[in-house]
Parts: C-alpha cells; sequence; structure tokens
C-alpha cells in the first residue's frame, strides 16, 4: 500500500481556531448539562414549548433519532480525526519518526481508555471496566486511525465503507432472538414503542451482536459480587460500538485533510458541505427505509453516516465565519474550552456537586430561587458552569493545556 507522503510532509499549518470553538462548543454542551433543563422543563407551569425545545435537545433520545445532544460524542470522535493530520504534520516537521509516532499513539490510546474507565469508576465500590463511553470508544479506535493518517485518500475511503458495510452485515448475520425471548430480562419493555419488526429487528436494544459480545467480553472483567453477572447495559451501549466510532473518526480524518490542501476556500466549505449533504441523506434513507435504523447507543452504521453529516456542516460554518470571514472574538469562551478539552472533559464528570455544596455554603439556598422555584437548578447550574469556565480560562492564561 503507498502513503501519501507529500501532504503530510508539507509544513504544518496555522492552527485553526475553528476546530478548538467547534470542540469548544462540544464540550460546552456535555458541561452544560448540570443546567437540568429538564427538571426546569418540568417544573414550570403551564407547560412551555420553549423549554420542552431546549429540554429535549439536552437529552438522548430513548434509541432511534437524534437530539442535539446526541451529536456531542460523535462531534467529538470526528474532531479527533480532523486534529490528527495537523499533528502528524507538525511531528514530521519537528523530525519524529513514524515508528515513534505509532508508540506515541499506542500510548494514547492506553491512557485514553484508562482516563475512560477511571472516570466510569468514581463513586463505585470498585473499578468499573466498561468499554462504552467516549473516551474508551475513542481509545481503542485511535492506533487503527492513526494507520490510516499515512494513507492515500481512496484507501480511507475504503476503509470507511468496510467498516460501514461490514458492521452492518455482522448484525444482519447475527440471529434474531427466539419467539418468546424475555425481554424484561434484559432490561426492555416487551412493548417498548422502537421493538422494531424484520431487517431492522438486528438492531434492537439488548438483543442484538453487540449486546451479546458484552455479555462475554465484559464477565471476563472483576465485578462486584453485589451486582452479579453482567447481563445487560440498561441504555443498551455497547463495547463494539468503537468499530464504527471508528468510521465516525475517519470521516473527521478526511475532513482535516481537506482543510490542510492547498485548495481554494470556497473548495474546502463546498467540500464539507457536500460531504455532508450526501451523509445526511444515505443516513436518512436507511433509517426511513429500516434497512438499519440510526441508532447512537449502538453507533449503528446508519447513525456513523447521519450524524457524520452533521459534523461536516457544523465544520463547515465554524470553519466560513471563524477563519474565512475572521469573525473570531465571539468564539473565544468556545476556544477556551476547546483547547483544553481533556481537562474540561474531566471537570463535567467530576467536581460539580463539590461546587455546588460549596456555593450553597457561602450563598445560601435561596440564593438559586432568585428567579422562582422552578429555575433554581439553572441558576445553581449556570454558576457551576461558570466556575468551571473560569478554571478553563486561569488555566489558559497560564498555558497550562492537559494533554494526552
Amino acid at each position: 500500500m503507498k502513503t501519501a507522503t507529500k501532504p503530510l510532509t508539507a509544513p504544518a499549518s496555522e492552527r485553526l481556531a475553528s476546530i478548538d470553538a467547534y470542540r469548544g462548543f462540544v464540550m460546552l454542551l456535555m458541561m452544560a448539562e448540570v443546567l437540568h433543563l429538564a427538571k426546569v422543563a418540568a417544573a414550570i407551569k403551564p407547560k412551555s414549548e420553549f423549554w420542552g425545545f431546549l429540554a429535549w435537545h439536552q437529552t438522548h433520545v430513548p434509541w432511534a433519532g437524534c437530539t442535539l445532544h446526541d451529536l456531542i460524542q460523535p462531534s467529538f470522535s470526528f474532531l479527533v480525526g480532523v486534529a490528527l493530520p495537523f499533528s502528524i504534520a507538525a511531528r514530521l516537521a519537528k523530525g519524529q519518526s513514524k515508528g515513534l509516532m505509532f508508540v506515541h499513539a499506542l500510548w494514547r490510546s492506553f491512557l485514553l481508555i484508562a482516563l475512560g474507565i477511571f472516570l466510569r469508576s468514581m463513586n463505585k465500590s470498585q473499578t468499573n471496566f466498561t468499554f462504552e463511553d467516549t473516551l474508551t470508544q475513542i481509545g481503542l479506535g485511535y492506533g487503527f486511525l492513526f494507520l490510516l493518517g499515512f494513507c492515500r485518500e481512496r484507501w480511507q475511503w475504503v476503509a470507511l465503507v468496510v467498516i460501514v458495510v461490514g458492521y452492518w452485515l455482522a448484525f444482519v448475520l447475527y440471529p434474531l432472538p427466539p419467539a418468546g425471548f424475555d425481554y424484561a430480562a434484559v432490561g426492555v419493555k416487551s412493548d417498548w414503542q422502537f421493538h422494531y419488526q424484520g431487517l431492522a429487528a438486528h438492531w434492537n436494544k439488548n438483543s442484538n451482536l453487540a449486546w451479546a459480545f458484552d455479555r462475554w467480553w465484559l464477565n471476563l472483567f472483576p465485578r462486584d459480587p453485589k451486582l452479579g453477572p453482567h447481563a445487560f447495559h440498561p441504555g443498551g451501549y455497547a463495547t463494539l460500538s468503537f468499530i464504527p466510532t471508528l468510521g465516525t473518526m475517519i470521516l473527521g480524518l478526511i475532513a482535516g485533510n481537506w482543510l490542510r490542501r492547498d485548495w481554494t476556500v470556497s473548495k474546502k466549505i463546498g467540500a464539507m458541505l457536500l460531504a455532508g449533504g450526501v451523509l445526511l441523506a444515505l443516513g436518512l434513507i436507511a433509517h426511513e427505509t429500516e434497512i438499519c435504523p440510526a441508532v447512537k447507543r449502538i453507533w449503528t452504521p446508519s447513525w456513523t453516516l447521519y450524524s457524520g453529516g452533521w459534523c461536516f456542516v457544523l465544520l463547515a460554518g465554524f470553519y466560513t465565519v471563524i477563519d474565512v470571514w475572521r469573525l473570531q472574538s465571539w468564539s473565544y469562551p468556545l476556544r477556551v474550552i476547546g483547547m483544553n478539552s481533556i481537562a474540561a472533559y474531566v471537570l463535567a464528570h467530576g467536581p460539580d456537586q463539590f461546587i455546588l455544596k460549596s456555593l450553597q455554603i457561602h450563598l445560601g439556598q435561596d440564593a438559586f430561587q432568585v428567579f422562582g422555584k422552578p429555575y433554581e437548578t439553572l441558576v445553581s447550574g449556570g454558576l457551576i458552569l461558570l466556575v468551571l469556565w473560569l478554571i478553563l480560562w486561569w488555566m489558559e492564561r497560564r498555558r497550562i493545556f492537559l494533554k494526552i
């Protein structure tokens, strides 16, 4: 296999503020979970369509479909791919060998997996070996992505097609559950609205190939005896999703190569918008025809296409406004988060309760009800979010960046 040495040995391009802003936007959506918009929407009487809309887009869909919140993980994964060509070019410019860079990539994979497991084990009785969260999913596929970073673009597209088609075929070939299957035993109501029939039934919750794999795989690791053997994930999430997640990262890799190419600005934007439109259409067609439902929780092939389409569109938008039109000042708060995304990810999974208790001590509980009881979590969450951002701002001002 020939490698595309020319684009990767070219001088590293100037850091694109749009990539940091897009990444910061994604991490802000994750950190903003402390606002608890669903609680606000439920507390407001009479029911508000405005708050209901915001609450809906801060929650994950039960199974098939998509909200803004569902685009957090694919965007983060996509941006890992976008950043890789810039990283490889910068390391080659410093004279690093490909072998040394591959060792670093494997080390990075290990650290991502380990950090993911660590964060998922917080407040647990023992290490919670789980591999379905964002960091572990990226870590499991990152080594393969790195190798693809040295391949010509056509081989990257071939790898994407093999992943999408192969993963679809693997699910189709896995037998459907037998008649009378006890869905309640795997945490699914027998009359659940997302029980598909026919071909689409191969992607039903906790009765598919990925679920079967985890019933074997996760029981190889130590488990709390009180919990017993792993039987199912309540949300239907699965380890094998790292394979189609790699497809999402490959789409980002292709986008990153396009951004580094000596193309006109209009060609770069046009290519990203065209790719986004085609991927959105393919994903929707596969979902609506029930060839393959778009399910983020098990990262179905149609979800790889559909969410990847949105990622291309969002990247094109951020790139156009920030790097082409040079309207950058408004994005500074996002870039503060995006330049320290690992620190932001850790903060989003850790100190919010500690900060809340501290705010209650110093401000008093009544301070959160300044706009009324229904908005209590909005006020407290907003203050927590401000504290988290100030921590990241302090780190940015002192050039402290957590990197893996």
